[in-house]
């Protein structure tokens, strides 16, 4: 596996606002789907947080728009891991329609326990397959 990880997309008009362009909270949403295919490549999966005892919520986001989205675009939306913790990941992430930037966005997403919603060192094993394929 490799740090990046990358989805297609397809805009619907269910994404967009009543000019046909991409609502802007929606590219949030798209890059959500390429963090959460990037994650299951480790067999985390989101649904399964009950059991575990932790859970991953989005700490800070940065975002820049530069070129709209519209109805029917098929985008490409990466997630590349840049930075690992033992309680936090950092996300590089772009949403492009063929080779043009559409958005850009730095996501850190923190590692927090169910019970007190209080940042905790992600589990080990996770960690180290985390670590061991990307390399960071």
């Amino acid at each position: 596996m490799t740090t990046t990880q990358s989805i297609p997309v397809r805009v619907y008009i269910e994404d967009t606002d009543a000019g046909g362009i991409v609502y802007y909270v929606n590219y949030l949403k798209f890059m959500e789907r390429a963090r959460t295919e990037f994650m299951r490549g480790f067999d985390y999966r989101h649904y399964a947080l009950g059991d575990a005892g932790f859970q991953f919520v989005v700490q800070s986001c940065q975002v820049r728009y530069h070129r709209p989205g519209r109805v029917d675009d098929l985008l490409t939306v990466s997630a590349e891991l840049v930075k690992l913790g033992k309680a936090s990941l950092v996300f590089s992430q772009r949403v492009e329609r063929d080779t043009e930037l559409l958005c850009e966005a730095e996501v850190r997403v923190g590692c927090i326990a169910n019970e007190s919603h209080k940042p905790a060192a992600m589990p080990a094993d996770l960690y180290q397959r985390v670590k061991k394929e990307t390399g960071l």
